[in-house]
């Protein structure tokens, strides 16, 4: 048990794919896993472990934000020995090559938050996604013929910014779009030697303004978990 997280030791898989909302999690819990047991509902916070093809693994929520995310990715790298983390979650697009429910695999993450200065001193602005990890994304992806777009993304502390500066966003960085947690992760993987990577649907659109609904946000996108779950295990 952790501060935030109630599982017990051996509770939670050394592979953890993580959505943002826990009724996401939730969701494809029972729709990917076998015998899915839930281990946190701590704040609402909830994580199921299970088996996908006889190979135990973990689906747990991050929540909303850097934060959010900082917590849970701490507290399941320190507290629990967990070894790699997936992010999957939406993100709005600037590109107009992206369309909706387009899959992106995240190469780096930009951010103009204090994050990774506060967390560690780090003054880095762009941190990466982990190598080996992506390799095997990509290789899954390609098994499943499942198209990814590999790139940069914006991750922003702001959901609703007084003044949207997209454009500059993603001409000054070469963002193809932007969301609020992969920093986060990238940075507290590095910071304990662990993995991490982060898969990104297109829920909205920023030049088309075309958008998904909340439902399906909630109950969608699971091309980036068949991803996700289908990767060669060390």
């Amino acid at each position: 048990m952790s501060t935030h997280i109630a599982a017990k030791n051996g509770d939670i898989a050394k592979l953890v794919i993580m959505p943002g909302d826990p009724k996401r999690a939730e969701h494809m819990a029972h729709q990917f896993l076998d015998d899915p047991k839930c281990i946190n509902n701590i704040r609402g916070m909830l994580g199921f472990t299970g088996r996908y093809k006889g190979k135990e693994v973990t689906i747990m929520a991050s929540g909303m934000g850097m934060p959010s995310m900082g917590i849970y990715a701490y507290e399941l790298f320190k507290d629990y020995g967990v070894e790699e983390i997936i992010r999957v979650g939406s993100m709005g697009a600037y590109s107009e090559k992206l369309n909706l429910f387009d899959v992106v695999l995240v190469e780096e993450a930009y951010t103009d938050s204090s994050f990774a200065k506060v967390q560690n001193n780090d003054e880095r602005s762009v941190i990466p996604s982990n190598v080996d990890l992506n390799k095997r994304l990509e290789k899954s992806a390609k098994e499943l013929e499942i198209n990814l777009t590999r790139g940069r993304i914006y991750t922003s502390d702001v959901f609703y910014k007084g003044k949207e500066n997209y454009k500059e966003i993603a001409a000054a960085h070469n963002c193809l779009g932007v969301e609020m947690e992969a920093f986060a992760l990238f940075a507290t993987a590095e910071f304990f030697n662990k993995k991490a990577a982060c898969l990104l649907t297109v829920s909205d659109h920023f030049v088309t303004n075309e958008e998904t609904s909340p439902k399906e946000r909630e109950i969608s996108f699971s091309d980036m978990f068949d991803i996700a779950l289908n990767i060669e295990r060390e």
